[in-house]
C-alpha cells in the first residue's frame, strides 16, 4: 500500500490541521480508495497537541487498514462526562502505531540529528517522491507578538530564537529532500526584521537552494510559488524584487467561514518543470451562521456565586432590565433597546450548559442545516456525542456586555467599538479609552465570516462572543474548530485551554486539503 501513496513529513504539525487536509485526499475517481498520502511523520513539541496528533493518527490507522472502528467510536460516544485517557492501545494494529513524534525540533542537536534518521528510515517502502509540510512557530514573527516584545527593553530579535526556527524546516528540506514542500506563517513573516533587515527576502533565498545556505556543496533547489497569484521565486532571483504580499492566502476567498490571511510558500524541486495550479475562489462566501447553527445552543457557566439553569436565567433576566434602563436613560438606539427587550418577553430558556455531553443532532427543528458542499466534510454519522462543546464561565459584568455587544451586532451589522460603549459597560483598563484596544470586545457575526481564530482565544473569550444574544456566552473549543474546518469527529486532547490553543494555532484543514489537491496534480505530472 505503502508505495503507492505519497509520504508526508509534517514539521511543527500542532494538532494537525496541514497533516488532516492531506492525509483526507482520495481520489475523486474512486472515492472508496485509500487515501493519496500518507503521514510518515508528524513532529509536535507540545504534549496535548502530541496526543491530538496521536489519537488522530489511530483513528487514521483503523481506516487505512481496514479495521474496525468500534473501540474509536465507543470511547467518542461514552456517557463520560470527559475524555482524558486515549482508547485501549492494546487494541491498536501493529500498522497503527503513531506516526507522532513529541519533539522540540532546534533544542537539541543530537536528538535533531537521530530525529532525522528515524525520518529517513520511515520513508523506506513509500513512494520516492516525498513532501514536507509545516509552519515554524509564529510568535516571532506575529504583529501582537512584536507588539509585546516592545515593551520589554531587554527583548532583541536577534538574540530570539523563534526568528530561526525556520532553519529547522530548511535543515529538514535538505536532510529528506522531498520533491515538494508548503511552509506556512503569519503575515507579519514578510515585515519582520532582524538587525535591521527584513527576514523574509532571506527565507526565500534560503529555500530555492537549502544546501547553500546550509554551508554544504551540493543538494536540491528548488522554485518557489504563489498558491493565489503568478508570482514565483527561482534560484539566482533576486528576493528583494518579490513582493510577498503575492503569497498571502485570504481564507475566506476559498470556502473557509474565517478571516484568515497567512504567507504560504509553495516549494517545487527546479527538475520538475510543471507550474502549480492555483486555488478556485469558492463561489459563494461561507459565513458564521452556516457552520455553527446547527450545533446545540448553550449558556455561559456563572463563575461566581454557583451555577444552576435557574440561577443563570435569573442573573441574564436582571442583566436585561438593567441594560434596557440605563439604555434608555442615556437616549440609546430604540432598536438595540428593543432586541434586548425581547429576552424579558421571550423569557429566557433554561439552557443547559457544555458541562454536560450532548447528542449529535441535539437542534431545533427550525434549525438550518450545513451547507451541503460541507456536510460530508463536517459530518459523522457514527458520532453520537458533541465533542468539545463545552462553554466557559464569565462573571455578571462581563455578561452584560456580552448581551450588550451580541445585541448590537445583531441590531447593526457591525461589532462595537469601545467608542461605542455605553460609560456605564466600560471596564476598568486603563487603556481601554485610548484607542489602543477599541476591539477588546468583539462579536463574531451570523452573516459573515469570522475574523482569525487564534491561540488568544485560550485567555479569554472577548474575542470571540457568540452572535445570539440568548446564550450571552464566548465561542465553545468544537465552534471555533468548525471555523477553522476540523470535522466533527475530530477530537482535542488536553484542558479546555490547551484545546483553544491547538485550534488557534492550527491551519484550517480545509484550505490544506485543496493545496494537497495541487500538490497531488504535480507530482502525477511530474511521473506522466
Amino acid at each position: 500500500m505503502k508505495k503507492h501513496q505519497y509520504p508526508v513529513i509534517d514539521l511543527f504539525a500542532g494538532p494537525g490541521g496541514l497533516g488532516e487536509g492531506f492525509s483526507s485526499l482520495i481520489s475523486s475517481h474512486d472515492p472508496t480508495s485509500r487515501a493519496l498520502f500518507s503521514l510518515a511523520v508528524s513532529v509536535e513539541k507540545e504534549a496535548t497537541a502530541h496526543a491530538t496528533l496521536s489519537l488522530r493518527s489511530y483513528y487514521r490507522g483503523l481506516i487505512n487498514n481496514n479495521l474496525p472502528l468500534n473501540n474509536y467510536y465507543a470511547w467518542l460516544n461514552s456517557e463520560s462526562e470527559t475524555l482524558t485517557a486515549t482508547p485501549d492501545e492494546n487494541l491498536i494494529h501493529k500498522e497503527t502505531e503513531s506516526h507522532t513524534l513529541l519533539h522540540e525540533l532546534g533544542a537539541n542537536i543530537e536528538a535533531d540529528e537521530k530525529l532525522e534518521q528515524l525520518i529517513l528510515e520511515k520513508l523506506k517502502g513509500f513512494n520516492k517522491r516525498t513532501v514536507l509540510i509545516g509552519g515554524p512557530p509564529c510568535q516571532a514573527y506575529s504583529l501582537v507578538g512584536r507588539a509585546r516584545n516592545k515593551g520589554n527593553n531587554a527583548y532583541t530579535a536577534e538574540g530570539d530564537h523563534r526568528h530561526f526556527l525556520y532553519k529547522e524546516y530548511l535543515k529538514m528540506v535538505y536532510r529528506t529532500e522531498p520533491s515538494v514542500f508548503v511552509m506556512e506563517n503569519v503575515k507579519g513573516i514578510l515585515s519582520s526584521k532582524v538587525n535591521g533587515e527584513r527576514i523574509f527576502p532571506n527565507i526565500l533565498k534560503d529555500l530555492v537552494a537549502p544546501y547553500k545556505a546550509l554551508g554544504k556543496r551540493s543538494g536540491k533547489k528548488y522554485t518557489i510559488y504563489s498558491l493565489v497569484t503568478n508570482t514565483k521565486f527561482q534560484y539566482g532571483d533576486d528576493p528583494n524584487d518579490i513582493d510577498g504580499l503575492d503569497f498571502i492566502i485570504r481564507s475566506e476567498n476559498y470556502g473557509i467561514p474565517q478571516k484568515r490571511h497567512r504567507v504560504i510558500l509553495l516549494g517545487v524541486e527546479e527538475n520538475i518543470n510543471i507550474t502549480p495550479n492555483k486555488l478556485k475562489p469558492h463561489p459563494t462566501t461561507v459565513n458564521v451562521h452556516d457552520v455553527i447553527s446547527d450545533l446545540p445552543a448553550l449558556r455561559s457557566r456563572l463563575s461566581k456565586g454557583g451555577d444552576s439553569p435557574e440561577k443563570w436565567a435569573t442573573l441574564v433576566n436582571q442583566i436585561s432590565q438593567e441594560l434596557t434602563c440605563e439604555l434608555k436613560r442615556i437616549g440609546q438606539s430604540p432598536e438595540l433597546i428593543q432586541k434586548i427587550d425581547l429576552l424579558l418577553h421571550n423569557k429566557l430558556p433554561y439552557l443547559a450548559t457544555g458541562s454536560s455531553r450532548f447528542n449529535a443532532g441535539t437542534k431545533e427543528s427550525e434549525d438550518p442545516l450545513l451547507p451541503l458542499h460541507l456536510e460530508s466534510w463536517y459530518e459523522d454519522k457514527f458520532l453520537t456525542k458533541v465533542l468539545n462543546h463545552e462553554s466557559r464561565g464569565h462573571i455578571k459584568d462581563d455578561l452584560k456586555r456580552y448581551l450588550f455587544i451580541s445585541a448590537y451586532g445583531q441590531t447593526f451589522r457591525v461589532s462595537p467599538k469601545a467608542s461605542d460603549f455605553p460609560l456605564f459597560l466600560a471596564p476598568n483598563h486603563k487603556n481601554w479609552h485610548s484607542g489602543k484596544f477599541a476591539d477588546r470586545f468583539r462579536v463574531q457575526l451570523y452573516d459573515m465570516p469570522s475574523s482569525t481564530v487564534t491561540s488568544h482565544i485560550s485567555k479569554d473569550g472577548h474575542y470571540f462572543i457568540h452572535p445570539d444574544p440568548v446564550q450571552c456566552r464566548s465561542f465553545t473549543v468544537r465552534e471555533a474548530a468548525r471555523l477553522q474546518t476540523f470535522p466533527d469527529n475530530y477530537f482535542f486532547m488536553g484542558p479546555r485551554t490547551k484545546q483553544y490553543v491547538q485550534v488557534g494555532n492550527a491551519v484550517p484543514p480545509l484550505l490544506a486539503h485543496q493545496i494537497a489537491q495541487i500538490v497531488h496534480n504535480i507530482l502525477e505530472q511530474s511521473e506522466g
